[in-house]
């Protein structure tokens, strides 16, 4: 049985459902990291060049203010995904919370975490249908087919 899993994480139903399997399956000695990608809008939200269209530049605060609030909501989500571990048996101890700004794709973090040494990662499906995914591929592929040294979990 895995050791020490890591779990992608979003404000997501699916990511729940990624925490509730986890919850019921693996054992409680298990370390686990809930791990969550955030977009870097900072620079986006400082920005005050003359070159940005009088458009963004009347909707730039409002922009900002939506993106602090989705920060918010997946801190939130996180920390109550966080207790609900704590509260089916895991010790506070063993489940950690790792959050980073996105360096690349979304996909690409995970992966790049996933290879500091997790023996499963834990990623829930998303919603897309299969034209979509074929075409454009979902971050879960993405992460099954770009993990080389873990096991992946897609839950659906």
């Amino acid at each position: 049985m895995a050791k020490n899993v890591l779990i992608a994480f979003d404000d997501s139903e699916n990511a729940m459902r990624s925490v509730n399997f986890v919850a019921d399956y693996f054992a409680r000695e298990t370390a686990i990291t809930l791990f969550s990608v955030l977009e870097d809008t900072q620079a986006l939200c400082s920005m005050n060049s003359p070159e940005l269209t009088p458009y963004f530049k009347s909707e730039q605060q409002a922009f900002c203010s939506l993106e602090d609030k989705k920060r918010e909501l997946i801190e939130t989500a996180i920390q109550s995904a966080r207790n609900s571990l704590v509260n089916c048996g895991f010790g506070a101890d063993q489940v950690r919370v790792k959050t980073q700004q996105r360096a690349g794709s979304v996909a690409k973090d995970i992966i790049k975490e996933a290879e500091t040494g997790y023996d499963a990662v834990v990623i829930g499906r998303r919603g897309v249908s299969a034209l979509q995914d074929f075409l454009f591929g979902s971050v879960a592929q993405k992460v099954l087919h770009g993990v080389k040294n873990s096991a992946v979990l897609i839950v659906p």
